[in-house]
């Protein structure tokens, strides 16, 4: 059943978000000239490594100098026009041809880079010497999670493990549901990119309470 909705709700996305892919397609190109899409290594299920892609929301070459480092609040690196999809997850579009394809799925742990430099460390390090790696690569990466809804955007990758840890061992057909809804609140809003709450208190706290 979750496969059956992930195919079917990425394939409609596709077809009904195109104008927008066009629209996209074109303001980038404009600009600054530079790549319309970026491909990143990703660790899907099994610790597979799959190609995530995205809308290039950043600067070219932008990690050349920084190396693999998560965005940060007013990150240099991120163009104008990346900005304003980064929070509205528009430069996420693409990934829904990675759900239609079975590499992801709505709703999941968060697809992470091999290897990437934590919050509030300099060097960079491999996902595998987190505890709770072999857990979550049980299930297959979402688009969105309980971590990407719930979590402060800037805390320790330990930390947001253990709401997948959390997710892998609750999930259910209808909670998925309730989070994609969520999701397409924080959309939007435009909050994705909020370091506070992306969601009200009152829906945080019934969030909450099935944590």
């Amino acid at each position: 059943m979750k496969r059956i909705f992930d195919f079917t709700l990425a394939l409609a996305g596709i077809i009904l978000s195109f104008p927008l892919w066009c629209a996209l397609l074109l303001l980038i190109k404009i600009d600054d000239g530079g790549p319309i899409f970026y491909g990143q290594d990703r660790v899907g299920k099994d610790g597979i490594i799959f190609s995530s892609l995205k809308f290039r929301s950043m600067r070219v070459r932008a990690e050349r100098e920084s190396g693999p480092l998560q965005a940060q609040e007013d990150d240099e690196r991120i163009t104008g026009l990346g900005r304003i999809m980064r929070v509205t997850a528009m430069d996420e579009l693409p990934q829904l041809w990675n759900i239609v394809t079975g590499e992801m799925s709505f709703v999941g742990p968060r697809a992470l880079r091999p290897v990437e430099i934590d919050a509030n460390e300099k060097e960079p390090r491999g996902i595998w010497e987190f505890e709770g790696y072999a857990e979550r690569c049980k299930v297959m990466p979402g688009l969105t999670g309980i971590a990407q809804i719930v979590a402060p955007r800037d805390i320790p990758r330990n930390e947001k493990f253990r709401y997948d840890i959390w997710y892998i061992h609750n999930s259910s057909f209808f909670f998925d549901m309730w989070l994609v809804a969520l999701s397409f609140l924080i959309t939007f809003t435009g909050r994705w990119e909020r370091r506070g709450d992306k969601l009200s208190r009152r829906v945080l706290s019934d969030l909450a309470k099935s944590i």
